[in-house]
């Protein structure tokens, strides 16, 4: 029936519990080899960042994952960097290349892999033509990492031999030292970006405890061209506060937010193609000074063109992939906007965590539909993309549910709109007024009447917003479609063929559900 199916739709049960060492298999390996319970919050960020980027799904761009796979990672001393890159490896196909840059940490760092019974091998100055052979033949017979400094890279021979074995990460320890060192008196450092691009991995990290942004431009300089996306510490932070926006037709609710959201604005698209179209819709509407799109697909030189174009506004519109990362700083976004929803928890806080770096309050904004809940219903319960649903859905505190996929604490929150009281209703609006239409018509319209009618009241809602008319047949057959699966409305076949009709089994209470509402906007009105 109408209201348990809306209930389905849209909540998830509040005393689920899964274990998450159970379904962890990244914390079981970990476990295992070096005896350690859990993963801080940002660690499971990193390393989620890192297989990903090493195995992209089929439904994620893969040369948008993670800025290519190029990051920049900052955590603090004791935070547990080494963790970042070694529980990866552990299921990893190929070999990790570690570069290290004393030799003293080396060694420290080769015992404590030996101790967790992680199979590496060690190349430095020095070595014997014999011992190198020893530890390509390890490396042939499953050696998970390859430890390493700049200087012994330079040697082309070696470079040769380990770009056949496949390697699949470089991670770059206390990369401060490639600005802080390389400029001065080790200038191997230097060349680490040609090293990088000789063996071509699909995952590079650079982990570090602190930088200036003069450091980390350099870094990211040398070693990515520029081109890379910086990871810092904070999982949760207060001031992002979270929203869920239902709707049917989401390509039209996020023109309409950005108009009337706090700007500076960016809207989070799933495809390069979504990211331009959006902005040149919005840019038909408020100006092509004000909206602008960023994806991966875009030169170099058009990137900064449009990170310069970004960086000074108070009042533009970015539509863009998950491409944007590190070539912005800017601090003041006041809203992010997701059109889909991230791939996975660690994607969705980074992604919401573009806006409000100056410590001011931002809003993140997801667009949910039943078309999404069809789609991540189908997942499995323990996949990792399975917790944007739960925080869509969810009947309780949004911001605990990101935490809880991080195996953050608790958190006091009045930062989301389940906490503060401000959810959104059930029913999407831009369905409710399609609804509204067939429970006050039935049997009158066929669906392209219905879809007629249902452009001229969604652009009279929408008119205390836009001067223009922006719902298209597009957006209406969207609209219709879904609340067809969804059992809503119905195509009759007898009596009063081909016209649209509440479902049979929903007709008292599909619009019970309307009509509470309606009084309660009636007494609101008189009170």
């Amino acid at each position: 029936m109408a209201e348990e199916i809306n209930d389905e739709f849209w909540a998830i049960p509040e005393s689920e519990e899964e274990s998450t060492l159970d379904s962890d298999e990244v914390l079981q390996a970990a476990k295992k080899a070096f005896g350690i319970s859990y993963f801080f919050p940002w660690q499971r960020i990193v390393i989620a960042n890192i297989l990903d980027s090493a195995n992209p799904r089929d439904d994620v761009l893969k040369d948008d994952v993670c800025s290519n796979g190029r990051q920049i990672v900052l955590l603090p001393t004791g935070a547990g960097k080494s963790l970042c890159f070694l529980a990866p490896a552990l299921l990893l196909d190929k070999p990790t290349l570690v570069i290290y840059p004393l030799l003293a940490l080396i060694s420290d760092q080769k015992r404590r892999m030996d101790e967790g019974g992680l199979d590496c091998v060690v190349f430095r100055g020095g070595q014997t033509d014999l011992e190198r052979e020893e530890n390509f033949m390890r490396i042939k017979n499953g050696a998970k990492v390859i430890i390493t400094n700049p200087e012994a890279l330079q040697n082309q021979n070696l470079l040769e031999q380990l770009c056949s074995f496949g390697i699949v990460h470089i991670a770059i320890d206390e990369a401060h030292c490639v600005s802080e060192w390389g400029d001065s008196f080790r200038p191997a450092y230097l060349n680490l970006g040609k090293v990088i691009k000789k063996i071509n991995p699909p995952v590079v990290t650079a982990f570090t405890a602190t930088a200036s942004e003069c450091v980390l431009a350099r870094v990211s300089e040398v070693l990515f061209d520029g081109e890379a996306k910086i990871v810092r510490s904070e999982s949760d932070r207060p001031n992002i506060h979270y929203k869920v926006v239902k709707c049917y037709a989401k390509k039209r609710t996020a023109f309409l937010l950005a108009l009337t959201e706090q700007k500076p604005l960016i809207i989070f698209c799933g495809t390069r193609a979504k990211s331009e179209d959006m902005a040149r819709e919005l840019s038909a509407y408020c100006g092509n000074g004000k909206v602008k799109f960023y994806h991966a697909g875009m030169t170099r030189e058009e990137k900064q063109k449009v990170e310069k174009w970004f960086y000074p506004k108070d009042d533009a519109i970015l539509c863009c992939t998950c491409a944007f990362g590190m070539g912005v700083d800017k601090k003041n976004i006041r809203t992010v906007i997701h059109l889909e929803a991230s791939p996975s928890a660690e994607s969705y806080i980074q992604e919401a965590g573009r806006g409000g770096r100056d410590g001011e309050v931002s809003n993140a904004i997801l667009l949910w539909s039943f078309n999404d809940h069809k789609k991540f219903s189908a997942i499995k319960e323990n996949d990792r993309r399975k917790v944007m649903q739960k925080f869509a859905e969810s009947k309780t505190c949004r911001r605990q549910i990101l935490l809880d996929a991080l195996g953050g604490e608790q958190a006091a929150c009045d930062g989301c709109d389940i906490c503060s009281g401000k959810s959104d209703e059930k029913i999407a609006l831009d369905a409710k007024i399609v609804m509204e239409l067939v429970r006050k018509n039935p049997n009158r319209f066929t669906q392209d009447e219905l879809n007629q009618a249902s452009m001229i009241a969604l652009n009279k809602a929408s008119g205390k917003n836009c001067s223009v008319n922006i719902y298209e047949h597009s957006d209406t057959d969207e609209i219709i479609s879904q609340l067809k699966v969804q059992k809503i409305i119905r195509i009759r076949k007898f009596p009063f063929k081909g016209l649209i009709a509440p479902a049979r089994q929903n007709l008292k209470l599909c619009f019970r559900q309307l009509l509470r509402t309606k009084r309660k906007d009636f007494q609101s009105s008189i009170f």
